[in-house]
């Protein structure tokens, strides 16, 4: 460790030697002036090289590598004195409930006597404002009358009635003859008989005496072949006398109607019995449960035993009672056996005995609640209901006892005490040194994830969380009644990531009610809606993704208050217009929250110098004015700066880097190129080489050069973030300007001068330090290499890169960035697949398939 500090602290003093004479910008002709101690100073470089390397072996063997932000970058250490101020602001704000807190609180024991020292009369607002919530949540609902529910309940049970119509259309009519003829239950049993039966009636009713037996006496061969002519089955019948008494009696009724009538009047009489026989099983087949729209839950075979006088009046009877029922409302979770006492009472008035079980299913089965609740009328009721509440007064008089000593104190004797001044009210300093030790823990928490996910922050970073943290207790302090939860997660997990939004929603939502009197049902909320935005809002790309997640956002804090509300209230009766309403109204907040933190995004991300994944999408738009002057000005370099940016995030995809970040800050990384376009070779359009004619290679070396420290410039001029400005300078490091170097070396040596310093042709640096910059700078190295590439294979191209990749190693540009040498043959391999997709062959077309024809 020492050897590292000591070699640390020498090329410290070795780099401000080398910066210092940068400085001095001596002339061409000091320069030479300067070779000799410049070649001591190279020597001795030389070695430091090599320590560097050493060093870089030796930090890189004990470092872990994740993919955390890129704009932490190099931060400072975190004093001991900025956690204790963390600690320090979050206790005061959050601990409000211990600065003026009595020391014989409620259930202390009294520690004396203590008795009232004259007559008075005090407020107990605590207990009031206890009974007035309790008023307004448990307010009887106002119900109505639902008009579109009732219209359609009655249109359902006129559905019903007239399927019934329909039904007995099928049957026929009944009785289908009078009961003078036929009694109702011989028609009954006629229509119901079973063939054999029937044939069986039919057979006796016919052997009896008709109007023409009169003219045949008995014993002739006319009744002797008639009852040759009779089935076995119905001779049998006869002979054995085996029909029931309804048959035997529907067979008298029968004869005694063939005697006193003609034969035509007879004849008519069994053709309707018959017609009745046809249509009753048709009847009966329309109730079958197979067949669709079956009614067969409603109607049953005894509905066909009513009379057409019975059915009208069941009808009737039905319709009085529903309208007279759905008149007074039926609410919603009313049993349905009080319903079904209800309408058994009114049946036995309005339908006749035998139809009021038919009546009862038809009711049961239409009837709905159509009570819906009045919010308006609920909320002025729980609003007159608040009104009523008085407020409690605790009295007492002059030499009375407010507590004995032991005794434990309760709510009426602190208002007392308080009233007196007697309760002792003062800091409760126990309580915030605990509070506070619960705040050191959470910091730690925070301390912990920070460190575990993510590089360290800056200090401004620190300084928005904690400014972001006091939000919310500082709103509560001063009564308003919202959280800021919700945009507290929104904003700490689009800035810095999920898992650091999601701890510190949760730590701020387990200290707040320590310190603080807030709902707990609100609480619960405002942690569920921060949570959602945090975890969520780390993965967002672009603003309106973050406008819907605002409406999730509002969804779960509506569900988790709901449910809340009804845990904590579950011994009270609810109001569901008053917990809806405050649902809602936390929906609408979570909206809002979502609204604000995506309007105040971009005020932050300016203040705080932020780069987030949609402020780089939104940085990496080609619209952007300084990316549409660059490919005006300087097409060569925007060209190439393309390219250079599919080389470099193929790479940081394949190792886990900062894809948008890589992105952006490629498109950036050149801008400075455009104070002299020409002054590059990609810009060169016309084959002439603007250093040619200058033909100096120190003057062109500061021309070169120039495009970083302008680069830099125009960087700020456009208020792009620190992250993107480093890939600027970083990108180049402290690069040799090779050509011009080997030039100046080869006219010193022309002219019989000493050795050129090489620190006048090398970047003013810094080297890469984050992975980011670094792979941007392997990717600008081998752009113009692999650009020269025409037929050379993968091979070759990879030896290239590969040797590329070595020098830059070796000339120590890559030691402070945090890539490892595994992962260079992994970026290699990644540049050649992405030239291989730029550099893929085409077909030849014959000059016959390019002419155009006329």
């Amino acid at each position: 460790m020492k050897n590292i500090q000591s070699l640390t602290k020498t090329v410290e003093k070795w780099r401000q030697g080398c910066s210092a004479q940068r400085r001095q910008k001596p002339s061409r002709e000091s320069r030479t002036n300067h070779a000799e101690p410049l070649t001591t100073s190279l020597q001795d470089r030389s070695k430091i090289n090599l320590w560097l390397l050493q060093l870089s072996h030796l930090s890189l063997a004990g470092v872990s590598h994740t993919n955390k932000p890129a704009y932490c970058r190099q931060s400072k250490a975190r004093s001991p004195l900025s956690l204790m101020l963390a600690v320090i602001c979050l206790t005061s704000v959050i601990g409000t409930r211990f600065y003026n807190q009595p020391k014989l609180a409620v259930g202390t024991p009294a520690p004396a006597t203590i008795i009232a020292p004259k007559t008075a009369r005090f407020p107990d607002l605590k207990t009031t404002e206890e009974i007035r919530k309790a008023a307004q949540r448990g307010s009887i609902p106002v119900l109505k009358i639902d008009a579109d529910r009732t219209e359609q309940i009655q249109k359902n049970l006129q559905q019903y009635l007239n399927q019934g119509d329909e039904l007995r259309e099928i049957a026929g009519v009944f009785p289908f003859t009078p009961t003078q003829i036929l009694s109702e239950s011989s028609q009954l049993y006629l229509r119901t008989a079973s063939p054999w039966e029937w044939l069986t009636i039919l057979a006796q009713v016919k052997q009896g005496p008709s109007p023409q037996a009169k003219q045949n006496p008995p014993g002739s061969s006319v009744t002797e072949k008639k009852s040759e002519n009779v089935p076995i089955i119905v001779r049998w019948a006869l002979n054995n006398r085996v029909l029931t008494e309804l048959g035997n009696t529907a067979i008298a009724e029968l004869k005694l109607y063939r005697q006193q009538s003609d034969s035509e009047s007879f004849n008519y009489l069994i053709d309707t019995i018959i017609d009745a026989r046809l249509r009753y099983p048709h009847a009966i087949a329309a109730l079958s449960p197979g067949k669709p729209n079956s009614l067969a839950s409603i109607y049953d075979p005894t509905f066909f035993n009513l009379s057409d006088g019975e059915w009208e009046i069941t009808k009737q009877g039905i319709q009085k009672i529903a309208k007279l029922v759905l008149t007074q409302g039926i609410p919603e979770g009313l049993p349905p056996e009080v319903l079904g006492n209800v309408l058994k009472l009114q049946l036995r008035e309005q339908v006749p005995p035998a139809a009021e079980s038919l009546a009862t299913k038809i009711l049961t089965n239409t009837l709905r609640p159509n009570l819906t609740e009045d919010f308006d009328a609920t909320n002025r009721r729980a609003k007159q209901a608040v009104a009523e509440v008085k407020t409690i007064y605790v009295s007492i008089n002059a030499g009375e006892t407010i507590v004995t000593a032991g005794e434990i104190i309760e709510a009426n004797d602190l208002v007392l005490l308080d009233g007196f001044g007697l309760s002792q009210r003062g800091i409760n300093w126990m309580g915030l040194i605990m509070l506070a030790g619960g705040v050191g823990l959470g910091v730690g928490v925070f301390w912990f994830v920070e460190n575990r996910y993510y590089s360290p922050l800056r200090r401004r970073d620190h300084l928005l969380i904690l400014l972001l943290t006091l939000s919310t207790p500082l709103l509560l302090y001063f009564k308003l009644p919202i959280v800021s939860l919700p945009a507290i997660g929104l904003w700490i997990g689009n800035f810095y990531g999920s898992t650091l939004a999601g701890t510190v929603v949760a730590l701020v939502g387990l200290l707040l009610p320590v310190g603080m009197d807030i709902d707990l049902a609100i609480l619960f909320a405002n942690v569920a809606g921060g949570l959602i935005g945090g975890i969520v809002g780390g993965k967002m790309r672009t603003r309106e993704e973050l406008a819907l997640l605002g409406l999730g956002v509002g969804l779960t804090q509506f569900i988790v208050y709901l449910i809340a509300t009804l845990i904590l209230s579950a011994t009270a009766p609810a109001v569901w217009s008053t917990i809806l309403m405050g649902a809602a109204s936390q929906a609408l907040i979570g909206v809002a929250w979502s609204i604000v933190a995506l309007g105040v995004s971009p005020y932050l991300e300016q203040g705080f110098d932020l780069v987030t994944p949609i402020r780089l999408a939104e940085l990496s738009n080609l619209n952007r004015p300084l990316l549409k002057r660059l490919a005006a000005e300087a097409p060569g370099t925007f060209q190439h700066t393309l390219f250079v940016s599919s080389l470099a995030e193929a790479a940081a995809k394949e190792l886990g880097c900062n894809v948008e970040l890589i992105r952006a800050g490629t498109l950036y990384h050149d801008i400075g190129k455009m104070h002299d376009p020409l002054g590059f070779i990609e810009n060169q359009m016309n084959g002439l080489n603007k250093h040619d004619e200058i033909n100096d290679p120190w003057k062109s070396a500061e021309i070169i050069k120039k495009h970083v420290t302008q680069g830099l410039v125009m960087a700020k001029r456009a208020r792009l973030p620190k992250a993107l400005q480093a890939f600027i300078p970083e990108h180049q490091g402290t690069m040799l300007i090779a050509y011009f170097y080997h030039q100046a070396q080869q006219r010193a040596a022309a002219e019989g001068q000493p050795s050129i310093s090489e620190s006048d042709f090398r970047y003013d640096g810094p080297i890469p330090q984050s992975r980011e910059t670094a792979i941007v700078m392997l990717a600008d190295s081998c752009e113009a290499a692999l650009r020269s590439l025409k037929d050379a294979t993968p091979e070759e191209a990879l030896n290239m890169v590969n040797k590329i990749f070595r020098a830059r190693w070796q000339d120590n540009q890559l030691a402070e960035s945090g890539l490892r040498r595994e992962d260079m043959p992994k970026i290699a391999e990644i540049f050649i697949q992405v030239w291989q997709q730029f550099n893929h062959k085409r077909i030849a077309y014959p000059k016959a398939a390019l002419q155009i024809k006329h």
